[in-house]
């Protein structure tokens, strides 16, 4: 019975000094964790000990310079406006972040516009628009070079009878009639045709109605205004035979 007890209190015994020795380790490696960090420390703080006084020392030539246009009064005004307005700031950062965002989500689509405008020039470009307002530009300048405010007061007067005219001359029946006319100016005659023929010629129906066309525009001539005016008077005028 002795031995027993004896037996039971050694096995307690060394299971607390196991329990002793595990702590005893885990203080030896929490020290050895300590020194290695305060060695750590100590190195990084003589990393930025030189760092420090370098920087210090630019600073104070910095504070040197400003030293006559700001006061270390303005600086507490300007920290403590800082710290009244930290609302304001906010408020303007998150702004900035929306429009960041927003422009994140448009920049796919103006990309797409980008591509789009550059495919809509190069389709004008091969069709030769470029090339057109470039000549244009050419006869504006030579048109504007070769009209004097006078000629450009004329042709603001002129114009509007000018639209007017044709506005007349842009029917179907015109238009429809300029190819065919264009197309007999271009195409000479056959033969040389006496007058016999000529006259036996207007008896189509088609002849007569192009003379009768040829005669109400020599009327139409014949009536206008600005040509009686610029006609000479019967004095100077030469007597018809």
């Amino acid at each position: 019975m002795t031995t027993a007890v004896a037996e039971d209190r050694l096995a307690t015994l060394e299971a607390k000094l196991d329990a002793l020795a595990h702590q005893v380790d885990f203080v030896v490696a929490a020290l050895r964790e300590q020194e290695a960090r305060r060695g750590m420390w100590d190195e990084l703080r003589r990393d930025l000990v030189p760092l420090t006084s370098e920087a210090v020392d630019h600073l104070s030539r910095e504070l040197d310079d400003v030293r006559a246009f700001v006061q270390p009064a303005d600086l507490l005004r300007l920290l403590r406006r800082l710290l009244r307005d930290l609302p304001y700031l906010e408020a303007l950062l998150d702004q900035v972040e929306s429009l960041s965002q927003l422009g994140a989500d448009l920049s796919p689509l103006g990309r797409e516009v980008v591509v789009a405008a550059m495919r809509g020039l190069a389709d004008l470009e091969e069709r030769g628009y470029f090339a057109f307002a470039k000549g244009g530009k050419e006869v504006m300048d030579r048109v504007v070079a070769s009209l004097g405010r006078e000629d450009l007061h004329s042709l603001g007067e002129a114009l509007p009878p000018a639209l007017e005219a044709l506005k007349e001359l842009a029917t179907p029946e015109v238009v429809g009639l300029l190819p065919r006319v264009a197309a007999e100016l271009r195409r000479p005659p056959a033969e040389d045709k006496g007058l016999l023929r000529l006259l036996w010629q207007v008896r189509r129906p088609e002849a007569r109605r192009g003379l009768a066309r040829v005669l109400g525009l020599l009327e139409a001539l014949g009536s206008d205004p600005v040509g009686a005016a610029a006609a000479p008077s019967p004095e100077n005028s030469t007597p018809s035979i």
